[in-house]
């Protein structure tokens, strides 16, 4: 049984890959940092972003006039995020070096910083645009879809600031060197 202090570092004795039968497959991937407290938080990250993209996507963008730039706005940071997200992720699922040299570098601190605040400024201006303009909308209109939609969306999207926060903290740690 692991101890918390070794939480989300592969060990240098666990071979990597999958065993089937008698040989390994997958080598080249890292399951130790997709299992770890860092390879879960970018997965939560990139599942909101991808949740939160889908109901902007489906029942946003026929009700962009009553919405404005606030569907814009979160649908700029939710496709910005999770590229970016994506992106780091696919290097540290390939390379256990990348993790350490992006992970102690100031960028993943400042990416997940600005992604947090991004998040929760379009969030924010999806939640008066829900309340000013869809509410009303939702009120009076049988099958309105888009006021409940966007109030999850906005809702994933202060979601999604949360976990770049904490992703910021972390990262941040590790750039200080404590790990």
């Amino acid at each position: 049984m692991a101890s918390m202090a070794s939480f989300g570092t592969r060990s240098m004795s666990q071979p990597p890959g999958i065993k089937i039968c008698c040989c390994r497959i997958l080598t080249c991937i890292n399951f130790g940092f997709v299992l770890s407290r860092g390879g879960l938080l970018k997965l939560m990250e990139l599942g909101l972003a991808m949740l939160c993209e889908g109901l902007l996507i489906r029942y946003g963008v026929p009700y962009a006039d009553s919405i404005g730039q606030a569907l814009t706005s979160l649908l700029a940071t939710t496709g910005h995020c999770f590229t970016t997200t994506g992106i780091l992720l696919i290097c540290y699922c390939f390379s256990d070096r990348s993790y350490g040299l992006i992970r102690q570098s100031l960028f993943e601190t400042l990416f997940n910083a600005i992604a947090s605040c991004m998040y929760f400024s379009s969030a924010s201006y999806m939640g008066f645009a829900c309340v000013v303009w869809l509410h009303p909308q939702f009120l009076v209109r049988p099958g309105f879809w888009a006021y409940p939609a966007m109030t999850a969306a906005y809702y994933m999207g202060y979601a999604a600031g949360l976990l770049h926060a904490i992703d910021a903290f972390l990262a941040f740690r590790h750039f200080r060197g404590v790990r």
